[in-house]
């Protein structure tokens, strides 16, 4: 309660004169102590955030909701009104477009991501069909399919005989990750539905693998993710960027589920949610990058 009735005073009252006499002192605003401070990567750029969200100038509220083609005037406009001498600080315009860089990048990211999870898969688009066919092929290379609509699914984790109905939650968003593991990791992404094809040990391998989709896209939804890109990705993240994450879950939780030995499948939702917490503590250090690391081959 103490913490709240602190934060509240602060951000509502005291705020504003630290950052004033720190202007009379320094003769910079907050943003450039900010650049100019904090090294590139989230701790930067979650600081300018909270600068630009708890400022009450509309010019520099609104730079959190840019398209990138608005951005270089934008940055014009709040260097004029911030009174920035540019030639006194060269490095702050460098800095600073990168920050927003990130901040909106993330937020168009995640409105690509949200696009593609509400995208139905449709069995009678040939696009949609050949992907889940790719899938198939990647991960069973030796094994042809006896007919499209055939028990054996089973084989690399759906439910029924027909997958369509398993991407009812994360649509083509859930497709699409288990393609792109599978098409960059192939390797790897084949030893992980070995291990999920264990005789006591196995796991639903295209079930759970659109299962931490789901986890992936959430942890964006929250912001949650925002520290790992902007440490992983120095300007707009693209949708790779996100897909690469979901690599990163979908080998690690593997390795996490053979290390926790559960008893059984139906012991699932425990150690997802134990997985999921362990992911949000990594992402809570400011210099956390979650990225893939597969272990050596002897």
């Amino acid at each position: 309660m103490l913490g709240y009735i602190w934060q509240y005073f602060y951000s509502s009252c005291l705020r504003f004169w630290v950052k004033w006499i720190l202007r009379l002192v320094t003769g910079t605003c907050e943003l450039q102590r900010i650049c100019a401070q904090c090294r590139a990567g989230a701790l930067r750029t979650t600081q300018i955030e909270y600068s630009l969200k708890s400022s009450k100038s509309k010019v520099l509220r609104a730079a959190l909701s840019l398209k990138e083609s608005e951005l270089e005037d934008h940055l014009a406009q709040i260097i004029r009104e911030k009174r920035i001498k540019e030639q006194k600080d060269p490095t702050f315009k460098l800095n600073f477009r990168q920050c927003l860089l990130q901040i909106n990048g993330y937020n168009e990211l995640f409105e690509a991501v949200e696009e593609l999870r509400k995208e139905v898969f449709d069995s009678d688009k040939e696009e949609h069909e050949n992907m889940l066919l790719k899938l198939w092929d990647l991960l069973m290379p030796s094994a042809k399919l006896e007919s499209r609509v055939t028990k054996q699914w089973g084989n690399i984790g759906f439910q029924g005989d027909d997958p369509k109905t398993d991407f009812r939650g994360m649509g083509m968003l859930g497709l699409t990750n288990l393609v792109f593991f599978s098409e960059t990791c192939t390797d790897e992404a084949r030893q992980v539905l070995s291990h999920a094809n264990h005789p006591t040990l196995g796991y639903s391998y295209a079930i759970v693998g659109i299962n931490l989709t789901e986890m992936a896209y959430s942890l964006m939804k929250s912001g949650a993710l925002k520290p790992h890109f902007y440490n992983a990705v120095s300007a707009k993240p693209q949708m790779q960027h996100f897909h690469q994450f979901y690599c990163y879950l979908a080998y690690e939780f593997d390795k996490f589920w053979l290390e926790e030995e559960p008893e059984s499948i139906m012991e699932f939702n425990r150690y997802r949610e134990k997985f999921h917490d362990k992911v949000k503590g990594q992402l809570q250090e400011p210099e956390v990058t979650l990225i893939m690391t597969p272990v050596p081959k002897k």
